[in-house]
Protein backbone atom coordinates (compact mmCIF):
# COMPACT_ATOMS: atom_id res chain seq x y z
CA UNK A 1 0.00 0.00 0.00
CA UNK A 2 3.05 2.28 0.00
CA UNK A 3 2.10 3.62 -3.42
CA UNK A 4 -0.79 5.46 -1.76
CA UNK A 5 1.72 7.61 0.10
CA UNK A 6 3.77 8.57 -2.95
CA UNK A 7 3.93 12.01 -4.53
CA UNK A 8 3.98 13.26 -8.09
CA UNK A 9 4.58 16.57 -9.80
CA UNK A 10 2.33 18.72 -11.93
CA UNK A 11 4.72 21.30 -13.28
CA UNK A 12 6.62 22.56 -10.24
CA UNK A 13 3.92 21.53 -7.80
CA UNK A 14 4.46 18.44 -5.67
CA UNK A 15 1.17 16.64 -4.98
CA UNK A 16 0.74 13.79 -2.51
CA UNK A 17 -1.46 10.94 -3.74
CA UNK A 18 -3.81 10.95 -0.69
CA UNK A 19 -4.35 14.70 -1.09
CA UNK A 20 -5.05 14.23 -4.80
CA UNK A 21 -7.53 11.44 -4.02
CA UNK A 22 -9.21 13.58 -1.36
CA UNK A 23 -9.92 16.55 -3.61
CA UNK A 24 -10.64 14.36 -6.63
CA UNK A 25 -13.41 12.57 -4.71
CA UNK A 26 -14.82 15.88 -3.48
CA UNK A 27 -14.76 17.33 -6.99
CA UNK A 28 -16.33 14.25 -8.59
CA UNK A 29 -19.10 14.13 -5.97
CA UNK A 30 -19.87 17.83 -6.43
CA UNK A 31 -19.92 17.62 -10.24
CA UNK A 32 -22.18 14.55 -10.20
CA UNK A 33 -24.75 16.38 -8.08
CA UNK A 34 -24.52 19.53 -10.21
CA UNK A 35 -25.06 17.62 -13.45
CA UNK A 36 -28.34 16.26 -12.08
CA UNK A 37 -29.83 19.74 -11.97
CA UNK A 38 -30.84 22.18 -9.26
CA UNK A 39 -33.64 19.95 -8.01
CA UNK A 40 -30.96 17.45 -6.91
CA UNK A 41 -28.88 19.87 -4.85
CA UNK A 42 -31.78 21.31 -2.91
CA UNK A 43 -29.64 21.38 0.25
CA UNK A 44 -27.57 24.21 -1.20
CA UNK A 45 -30.68 26.13 -2.24
CA UNK A 46 -31.98 25.65 1.30
CA UNK A 47 -28.69 26.94 2.73
CA UNK A 48 -28.72 29.93 0.39
CA UNK A 49 -32.23 30.82 1.45
CA UNK A 50 -31.22 30.81 5.11
CA UNK A 51 -29.13 33.84 4.17
CA UNK A 52 -31.79 35.37 1.91
CA UNK A 53 -34.59 35.05 4.45
CA UNK A 54 -32.43 36.31 7.26
CA UNK A 55 -31.96 39.52 5.27
CA UNK A 56 -35.72 39.57 4.63
CA UNK A 57 -36.48 38.69 8.28
CA UNK A 58 -38.67 35.76 7.25
CA UNK A 59 -39.14 32.89 9.71
CA UNK A 60 -36.44 30.26 9.06
CA UNK A 61 -38.26 27.21 10.45
CA UNK A 62 -41.99 27.36 9.75
CA UNK A 63 -41.79 25.38 6.51
CA UNK A 64 -42.54 28.32 4.26
CA UNK A 65 -41.52 29.10 1.62
CA UNK A 66 -40.80 25.69 0.11
CA UNK A 67 -37.03 26.34 -0.10
CA UNK A 68 -36.81 26.24 3.69
CA UNK A 69 -39.02 23.24 4.38
CA UNK A 70 -36.22 21.38 6.12
CA UNK A 71 -33.88 23.94 7.66
CA UNK A 72 -32.57 22.93 11.08
CA UNK A 73 -29.48 25.18 11.28
CA UNK A 74 -29.11 28.13 13.60
CA UNK A 75 -29.38 31.75 12.39
CA UNK A 76 -25.56 32.13 12.46
CA UNK A 77 -25.44 29.80 9.47
CA UNK A 78 -26.67 32.73 7.37
CA UNK A 79 -23.23 34.31 7.80
CA UNK A 80 -21.39 31.09 6.96
CA UNK A 81 -23.25 30.57 3.70
CA UNK A 82 -23.35 34.28 2.73
CA UNK A 83 -20.17 34.27 0.54
CA UNK A 84 -21.60 31.43 -1.55
CA UNK A 85 -24.98 33.09 -2.06
CA UNK A 86 -23.97 35.79 -4.54
CA UNK A 87 -22.26 33.80 -7.30
CA UNK A 88 -24.97 31.69 -8.89
CA UNK A 89 -26.36 28.36 -7.76
CA UNK A 90 -24.02 26.07 -9.69
CA UNK A 91 -20.76 27.86 -8.92
CA UNK A 92 -21.86 28.59 -5.37
CA UNK A 93 -22.73 24.96 -4.73
CA UNK A 94 -19.46 23.72 -6.23
CA UNK A 95 -17.34 26.10 -4.17
CA UNK A 96 -19.34 25.21 -1.06
CA UNK A 97 -18.50 21.52 -1.54
CA UNK A 98 -14.80 22.15 -2.19
CA UNK A 99 -14.55 24.57 0.74
CA UNK A 100 -15.99 21.94 3.07
CA UNK A 101 -13.43 19.40 1.85
CA UNK A 102 -10.59 21.93 2.13
CA UNK A 103 -11.42 22.93 5.72
CA UNK A 104 -11.37 19.32 6.90
CA UNK A 105 -8.16 18.69 4.94
CA UNK A 106 -6.60 21.80 6.50
CA UNK A 107 -7.62 20.68 9.99
CA UNK A 108 -6.20 17.19 9.53
CA UNK A 109 -2.96 18.63 8.14
CA UNK A 110 -2.57 20.71 11.30
CA UNK A 111 -2.91 17.79 13.72
CA UNK A 112 0.27 17.33 15.80
CA UNK A 113 1.15 14.12 13.99
CA UNK A 114 3.74 13.20 11.39
CA UNK A 115 2.76 13.52 7.74
CA UNK A 116 2.31 9.77 7.23
CA UNK A 117 -0.31 9.65 10.00
CA UNK A 118 -2.07 12.73 8.63
CA UNK A 119 -2.28 11.14 5.18
CA UNK A 120 -3.60 7.92 6.71
CA UNK A 121 -6.42 9.88 8.35
CA UNK A 122 -7.22 11.45 4.98
CA UNK A 123 -7.38 8.06 3.26
CA UNK A 124 -9.62 6.52 5.92
CA UNK A 125 -11.99 9.51 5.95
CA UNK A 126 -12.08 10.19 2.19
CA UNK A 127 -15.07 8.04 1.20
CA UNK A 128 -17.19 9.31 4.08
CA UNK A 129 -16.26 12.87 3.10
CA UNK A 130 -17.41 12.03 -0.43
CA UNK A 131 -20.74 10.74 0.95
CA UNK A 132 -21.27 14.03 2.79
CA UNK A 133 -20.32 15.95 -0.35
CA UNK A 134 -22.86 14.02 -2.44
CA UNK A 135 -25.47 15.27 0.00
CA UNK A 136 -24.12 18.85 -0.13
CA UNK A 137 -23.73 18.67 3.65
CA UNK A 138 -22.17 20.98 6.23
CA UNK A 139 -20.88 18.07 8.33
CA UNK A 140 -17.45 18.01 6.64
CA UNK A 141 -16.83 21.62 7.60
CA UNK A 142 -18.11 20.99 11.12
CA UNK A 143 -15.66 18.08 11.51
CA UNK A 144 -12.84 20.43 10.53
CA UNK A 145 -14.01 23.07 13.01
CA UNK A 146 -14.09 20.59 15.90
CA UNK A 147 -10.60 19.32 15.08
CA UNK A 148 -9.32 22.90 14.78
CA UNK A 149 -10.82 23.76 18.16
CA UNK A 150 -8.71 20.93 19.61
CA UNK A 151 -5.58 22.00 17.70
CA UNK A 152 -5.76 25.59 18.97
CA UNK A 153 -6.16 24.35 22.55
CA UNK A 154 -2.95 22.40 21.94
CA UNK A 155 -1.29 25.60 20.74
CA UNK A 156 -2.67 27.55 23.74
CA UNK A 157 -4.59 29.84 21.39
CA UNK A 158 -7.97 29.65 23.13
CA UNK A 159 -9.31 32.65 21.26
CA UNK A 160 -9.22 30.70 17.98
CA UNK A 161 -10.38 27.48 19.56
CA UNK A 162 -13.48 29.14 20.97
CA UNK A 163 -14.32 30.82 17.66
CA UNK A 164 -14.64 27.36 16.12
CA UNK A 165 -16.50 25.92 19.11
CA UNK A 166 -18.99 28.79 19.23
CA UNK A 167 -19.46 28.79 15.45
CA UNK A 168 -20.06 25.04 15.36
CA UNK A 169 -22.56 25.17 18.21
CA UNK A 170 -24.44 28.14 16.71
CA UNK A 171 -24.85 26.34 13.36
CA UNK A 172 -25.45 22.79 14.53
CA UNK A 173 -25.81 21.68 18.14
CA UNK A 174 -23.26 18.89 17.57
CA UNK A 175 -20.53 21.54 17.56
CA UNK A 176 -20.87 21.91 21.34
CA UNK A 177 -18.66 18.82 21.75
CA UNK A 178 -15.61 21.08 21.50
CA UNK A 179 -16.30 22.38 25.00
CA UNK A 180 -14.96 19.06 26.30
CA UNK A 181 -11.46 20.14 25.31
CA UNK A 182 -11.65 22.62 28.20
CA UNK A 183 -9.95 19.96 30.34
CA UNK A 184 -6.76 20.33 28.28
CA UNK A 185 -6.68 24.12 28.38
CA UNK A 186 -3.90 25.73 30.40
CA UNK A 187 -5.88 28.97 30.54
CA UNK A 188 -9.25 27.84 31.88
CA UNK A 189 -10.41 31.27 33.08
CA UNK A 190 -9.75 32.76 29.64
CA UNK A 191 -11.49 29.76 28.08
CA UNK A 192 -14.69 30.53 29.97
CA UNK A 193 -14.62 34.29 29.44
CA UNK A 194 -13.71 34.04 25.76
CA UNK A 195 -16.33 31.36 25.26
CA UNK A 196 -19.08 33.63 26.55
CA UNK A 197 -17.78 36.53 24.50
CA UNK A 198 -17.62 34.63 21.20
CA UNK A 199 -21.00 33.01 21.81
CA UNK A 200 -22.58 36.44 22.10
CA UNK A 201 -20.57 38.07 19.28
CA UNK A 202 -21.12 35.30 16.72
CA UNK A 203 -24.63 34.57 17.95
CA UNK A 204 -25.81 38.08 17.15
CA UNK A 205 -23.58 38.65 14.11
CA UNK A 206 -26.56 37.99 11.76
CA UNK A 207 -28.14 41.13 13.20
CA UNK A 208 -25.97 43.16 10.83
CA UNK A 209 -28.03 41.78 7.93
CA UNK A 210 -31.37 41.64 9.78
CA UNK A 211 -32.11 42.91 13.29
CA UNK A 212 -31.35 41.89 16.90
CA UNK A 213 -35.03 41.15 17.55
CA UNK A 214 -35.26 38.85 14.53
CA UNK A 215 -32.08 37.01 15.50
CA UNK A 216 -33.26 36.47 19.07
CA UNK A 217 -36.65 35.23 17.87
CA UNK A 218 -34.93 32.94 15.38
CA UNK A 219 -32.95 31.24 18.15
CA UNK A 220 -36.21 30.68 20.05
CA UNK A 221 -37.78 29.25 16.89
CA UNK A 222 -34.71 27.08 16.36
CA UNK A 223 -35.07 25.60 19.84
CA UNK A 224 -38.63 24.47 19.20
CA UNK A 225 -37.72 23.25 15.71
CA UNK A 226 -35.02 20.98 17.17
CA UNK A 227 -37.48 19.53 19.68
CA UNK A 228 -39.89 18.69 16.87
CA UNK A 229 -37.07 17.25 14.75
CA UNK A 230 -35.90 14.98 17.55
CA UNK A 231 -39.39 13.59 17.91
CA UNK A 232 -39.64 12.85 14.19
CA UNK A 233 -36.15 11.32 14.13
CA UNK A 234 -37.00 8.62 16.68
CA UNK A 235 -40.06 7.54 14.71
CA UNK A 236 -38.04 4.81 13.00
CA UNK A 237 -41.15 3.21 11.49
CA UNK A 238 -41.54 6.27 9.28
CA UNK A 239 -37.92 7.30 8.70
CA UNK A 240 -35.15 4.73 8.53
CA UNK A 241 -32.65 7.32 7.29
CA UNK A 242 -32.55 9.27 10.58
CA UNK A 243 -31.58 8.22 14.11
CA UNK A 244 -28.65 6.12 12.87
CA UNK A 245 -27.37 6.01 16.42
CA UNK A 246 -26.91 3.73 19.39
CA UNK A 247 -30.44 4.60 20.51
CA UNK A 248 -31.67 3.94 16.99
CA UNK A 249 -30.03 0.51 16.94
CA UNK A 250 -31.63 -0.43 20.25
CA UNK A 251 -35.04 0.87 19.22
CA UNK A 252 -34.98 -1.00 15.92
CA UNK A 253 -33.31 -4.27 16.90
CA UNK A 254 -35.37 -4.76 20.06
CA UNK A 255 -38.52 -2.96 18.83
CA UNK A 256 -38.13 -0.66 21.82
CA UNK A 257 -39.76 2.36 20.21
CA UNK A 258 -40.50 3.84 23.66
CA UNK A 259 -36.83 3.96 24.64
CA UNK A 260 -36.07 7.47 25.85
CA UNK A 261 -32.83 9.02 24.62
CA UNK A 262 -31.72 9.92 28.14
CA UNK A 263 -31.50 6.25 29.08
CA UNK A 264 -28.50 5.97 26.74
CA UNK A 265 -27.23 9.54 26.89
CA UNK A 266 -26.86 9.64 30.68
CA UNK A 267 -24.45 6.68 30.85
CA UNK A 268 -22.59 8.10 27.83
CA UNK A 269 -22.23 11.47 29.57
CA UNK A 270 -20.83 9.78 32.67
CA UNK A 271 -18.42 7.87 30.44
CA UNK A 272 -17.00 11.14 29.12
CA UNK A 273 -16.36 12.34 32.66
CA UNK A 274 -14.42 9.28 33.84
CA UNK A 275 -11.19 9.91 31.85
CA UNK A 276 -11.02 13.46 33.21
CA UNK A 277 -9.70 12.15 36.53
CA UNK A 278 -6.59 10.62 34.93
CA UNK A 279 -4.65 13.87 35.21
CA UNK A 280 -1.25 12.21 34.91
CA UNK A 281 -2.14 10.97 31.42
CA UNK A 282 -3.00 14.44 30.11
CA UNK A 283 0.67 14.98 29.24
CA UNK A 284 0.51 12.32 26.54
CA UNK A 285 -0.61 13.45 23.08
CA UNK A 286 -2.03 9.98 22.45
CA UNK A 287 -4.38 10.40 25.43
CA UNK A 288 -5.55 13.81 24.25
CA UNK A 289 -6.02 12.63 20.66
CA UNK A 290 -7.97 9.60 21.91
CA UNK A 291 -10.30 11.95 23.78
CA UNK A 292 -10.73 14.00 20.59
CA UNK A 293 -11.51 10.79 18.69
CA UNK A 294 -14.05 9.67 21.29
CA UNK A 295 -15.71 13.10 21.13
CA UNK A 296 -15.99 13.03 17.32
CA UNK A 297 -17.46 9.53 17.36
CA UNK A 298 -19.78 10.05 20.31
CA UNK A 299 -21.33 13.25 19.03
CA UNK A 300 -22.69 11.22 16.10
CA UNK A 301 -23.56 7.82 17.56
CA UNK A 302 -25.41 9.39 20.50
CA UNK A 303 -27.45 11.79 18.35
CA UNK A 304 -30.96 10.99 17.19
CA UNK A 305 -30.30 13.44 14.34
CA UNK A 306 -27.50 11.26 12.96
CA UNK A 307 -27.89 10.26 9.33
CA UNK A 308 -25.47 8.67 6.91
CA UNK A 309 -23.69 11.92 5.84
CA UNK A 310 -23.14 12.83 9.50
CA UNK A 311 -20.70 9.94 9.85
CA UNK A 312 -17.82 11.92 8.37
CA UNK A 313 -17.37 13.15 11.97
CA UNK A 314 -17.35 9.66 13.45
CA UNK A 315 -15.08 8.13 10.81
CA UNK A 316 -12.60 10.99 11.23
CA UNK A 317 -12.62 10.11 14.93
CA UNK A 318 -11.98 6.45 14.19
CA UNK A 319 -9.10 7.44 11.88
CA UNK A 320 -7.48 9.71 14.48
CA UNK A 321 -7.70 6.95 17.10
CA UNK A 322 -6.34 4.38 14.66
CA UNK A 323 -3.12 6.25 13.91
CA UNK A 324 -2.33 6.56 17.63
CA UNK A 325 -2.35 2.79 18.20
CA UNK A 326 0.96 1.08 18.80
CA UNK A 327 2.49 -2.24 19.88
CA UNK A 328 0.07 -4.97 20.89
CA UNK A 329 -2.92 -2.83 19.94
CA UNK A 330 -2.15 -2.86 16.22
CA UNK A 331 -3.94 -6.13 15.37
CA UNK A 332 -7.03 -5.10 17.30
CA UNK A 333 -6.96 -1.64 15.71
CA UNK A 334 -6.65 -3.15 12.21
CA UNK A 335 -9.64 -5.43 12.83
CA UNK A 336 -11.79 -2.56 14.08
CA UNK A 337 -10.74 -0.38 11.16
CA UNK A 338 -11.76 -3.07 8.65
CA UNK A 339 -15.05 -3.53 10.51
CA UNK A 340 -15.66 0.24 10.30
CA UNK A 341 -14.75 0.47 6.62
CA UNK A 342 -17.06 -2.40 5.66
CA UNK A 343 -20.15 -1.62 7.72
CA UNK A 344 -19.95 2.14 8.26
CA UNK A 345 -18.06 3.55 5.28
CA UNK A 346 -18.91 1.21 2.40
CA UNK A 347 -22.40 -0.02 3.40
CA UNK A 348 -24.15 2.97 1.72
CA UNK A 349 -22.16 2.47 -1.51
CA UNK A 350 -22.46 0.13 -4.49
CA UNK A 351 -19.43 -1.77 -3.17
CA UNK A 352 -21.65 -3.28 -0.48
CA UNK A 353 -24.29 -5.95 -1.28
CA UNK A 354 -27.61 -4.17 -1.77
CA UNK A 355 -29.53 -7.08 -0.21
CA UNK A 356 -27.62 -6.80 3.06
CA UNK A 357 -27.90 -3.02 3.08
CA UNK A 358 -31.68 -2.99 2.56
CA UNK A 359 -32.45 -6.02 4.73
CA UNK A 360 -30.19 -5.39 7.71
CA UNK A 361 -27.95 -2.29 7.70
CA UNK A 362 -30.59 0.37 7.09
CA UNK A 363 -33.53 -1.16 9.04
CA UNK A 364 -31.36 -1.80 12.13
CA UNK A 365 -29.13 1.31 11.93
CA UNK A 366 -26.05 -0.94 11.81
CA UNK A 367 -23.92 1.82 10.29
CA UNK A 368 -23.51 2.96 13.90
CA UNK A 369 -22.32 -0.40 15.25
CA UNK A 370 -18.58 -0.35 14.34
CA UNK A 371 -18.22 3.23 15.56
CA UNK A 372 -19.89 2.28 18.84
CA UNK A 373 -17.47 -0.62 19.29
CA UNK A 374 -14.52 1.71 18.62
CA UNK A 375 -16.00 4.27 21.05
CA UNK A 376 -16.21 1.60 23.78
CA UNK A 377 -12.63 0.57 23.02
CA UNK A 378 -11.38 4.14 23.33
CA UNK A 379 -13.30 4.59 26.57
CA UNK A 380 -11.71 1.46 28.00
CA UNK A 381 -8.25 2.66 26.99
CA UNK A 382 -8.80 6.14 28.40
CA UNK A 383 -9.83 4.69 31.74
CA UNK A 384 -7.31 1.86 32.10
CA UNK A 385 -4.37 2.26 29.72
CA UNK A 386 -1.00 3.72 30.57
CA UNK A 387 -0.31 5.89 27.57
CA UNK A 388 3.06 6.17 25.89
CA UNK A 389 4.60 8.92 23.78
CA UNK A 390 3.96 8.82 20.04
CA UNK A 391 6.01 10.38 17.27
CA UNK A 392 4.87 13.94 17.89
CA UNK A 393 4.63 13.84 21.73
Amino acid sequence: MNFLYQSFYIGKFKIEVPVFIWFLLATVAAIIELTRGEENFNNFLLYKHVFIHTTQQVNLYNGLPENLFDNHYGPFFSMVIAPFSFIGNYLGCFLWCITNAWILYFAISKLPLNRHKQLTILLITAVEMMTATHNIQFNTMLTGWIILSFIYIEKEKEIWSLIFIAAGFLVKILGVVGIGFFIFSKHKKNFILLGIMWLLVLGFLPAIISSPAFVLQSYIDWYYDLIDKNQSNVNFIVNYMQDISVMGMIRRIFKADNLANWMVLLPAAIAYILPIFRFKEFKHLSFRLSYLAMALIGVVIFSSSAESPTYVLAVAGVAIWYVTQQGNNIKMANALLVFTLILTVFSPTDLFPAFLRKRYVIPYALKALPCFVVWLTILYQLITKRFQPIASD
